[in-house]
């Protein structure tokens, strides 16, 4: 008798699991630069520091419209960029990409930025996500784009084949509750 309930237990958690899993897809955002840059993204995740090397990971919930992820280079925040508050009120700034001196941004950058541009749709097995690399507010670094089930895009100059240059270029189609990754400097 102490079994069903145990099974239903498990039952419970494992769609628990796989709901929760189908809500949100994962952004792994990587720096492959030879220099210390600090990615920014919006509406999710708001920006942070990253030495050469190393990873940050985004979890995205579905029916997320507009997100924009992008470097900023040369930045300044409380003297070394990994102790600001995120508030804009320390003087922070960037040469590329700054968004108001704020570490973690809540708007857009000031170009020139390179950006990965990306609609989550809503959860449900027809679910279809559009991502692009974008380069109509400039470039600053080289960037590869890939969704798990989608086309790899890469942009390493200005002017690359696969980014958008005008706000009428095609974007590319992906099969919802797929991963992306983000490379700056592959």
């Amino acid at each position: 008798m102490a079994s069903p309930p145990a099974a239903s237990a498990v039952f419970l958690l494992i769609l628990g699991f796989t709901a929760s899993s189908a809500s949100a897809v994962t952004f792994t955002i990587t720096n492959n630069c030879s220099f210390t840059m600090w990615p920014a993204a919006v509406p999710v995740g708001g920006g942070m520091q990253l030495n050469p090397g190393q990873t940050w990971t985004l979890d995205v919930p579905a029916g997320t419209n507009g997100g924009r992820i992008w470097g900023r280079t040369g930045c300044s925040f409380n003297g070394n960029g990994s102790n600001f508050n995120g508030n804009g009120s320390s003087g922070g700034n960037c040469d590329t990409g700054d968004c108001a001196g704020e570490l973690s941004c809540r708007g857009p950058g000031n170009p020139p930025t390179t950006e990965a541009e990306y609609t989550i749709g809503s959860s449900g097995a027809a679910q279809q996500d559009f991502y692009d690399i974008s380069i109509i507010d400039g470039y600053n670094l080289g960037m590869d784009f890939s969704c798990s089930t989608g086309k790899a895009l890469k942009c390493r100059e200005q002017g690359c084949a696969d980014a958008v240059l005008f706000p009428d270029d095609p974007i590319h189609a992906c099969r919802g509750n797929s991963n992306y990754q983000v490379t700056f400097c592959p």
